[in-house]
């Protein structure tokens, strides 16, 4: 009965709880019913922005308290909404769009309030990273959600060098002033091959998703400055996608042909490796062709 109250709405007398509520990316009336009957519900919002959430809150014709929780104070704010909580008063956590303590604030009040024993309860909803990959178009089976890359130029190419030769497709939040100089990292540590998806404004009125490779992400960004602007979530390629599955594709095969017919070979390496056949079949017909001069010899 307790997980059942907790994962319900926030009527009914119950114990004190924080709410982590998911709110729109961009466009509000992406927020859910649930998220809607959270906010209405609770004591108070501890909220990244309090103006954002203000206008969220107005939009939908809710008032309630709004207590700043940001990157700056949120060790200062912990207390007085671990006290709140305490006096039995529930507290909505929200950040300015997306989830809260996902490459946003709120994973230290969220620790404090488990760690002094009050439930924690997601309301989930909208969601950049997962918005972007559903319209990649990339048919990895797994992500690697990584985030904001660091800010200086050496950590980001040995964040990106650590991350090169990983087989998932990596998503990546990037903002404006820093897609450029993120873009010419990504290229130079992954290659140009690679594809990458560049999703801006999701949800937004200028919303746009385009694909390329990250050779010519570059000179797409510098084509229009206005694709330098807004909130970004670059999706690219994982390695099993590139020359690094093609050498490991290439190892498989060399020996499955030594024991097998060229067909039998390809699929089995395609159910070890899960890339596609007709590559698989197209390396083994090259390296069998590359292979017969030798063995005539």
């Amino acid at each position: 009965m307790e997980h059942a109250a907790a994962h319900g709405g926030t009527g009914g007398k119950r114990s004190a709880t924080l709410y982590v509520v998911a709110t729109p990316i961009g466009n509000l009336g992406d927020i859910g019913l649930r998220a809607l009957e959270t906010l209405r519900g609770v004591e108070a919002v501890a909220a990244e922005d309090t103006r954002v959430t203000r206008r969220l809150l107005a939009h939908h014709d809710i008032s309630k308290r709004l207590i700043p929780v940001h990157e700056h104070n949120e060790k200062r704010a912990v207390d007085g909404i671990l006290a709140l909580l305490r006096e039995g008063r529930s507290v909505a956590l929200t950040c300015d769009a997306g989830t809260p303590a996902i490459s946003d604030p709120g994973a230290l009040l969220v620790a404090a309030a488990r760690a002094a024993g009050f439930r924690v309860v997601p309301v989930p909803g909208p969601n950049a990273a997962i918005a972007a990959l559903s319209v990649c178009g990339f048919g990895a089976p797994h992500h690697l959600f990584y985030g904001f890359l660091p800010a200086r130029a050496a950590a980001r190419r040995r964040e990106l060098s650590a991350l090169a030769p990983l087989p998932y497709t990596l998503v990546f939040h990037v903002a404006p002033h820093r897609v450029e100089e993120c873009v010419s990292a990504l290229c130079a540590v992954l290659g140009e091959a690679r594809r990458i998806v560049i999703a801006r404004e999701l949800t937004k009125l200028f919303e746009s998703v385009h694909a390329c490779t990250l050779g010519e992400a570059g000179a797409w960004l510098a084509g229009d400055p206005d694709r330098r602007k807004g909130e970004f979530v670059l999706i690219v390629e994982g390695a099993a996608g590139t020359a690094a599955a093609e050498t490991t594709g290439k190892r498989i095969l060399e020996a499955l042909l030594d024991a097998l017919p060229l067909r039998q070979a390809v699929d089995l390496a395609a159910r070890i490796t899960g890339e596609r056949k007709n590559e698989l079949y197209r390396l083994a017909l090259a390296m069998r062709k590359k292979a017969l001069p030798s063995r005539s010899r």
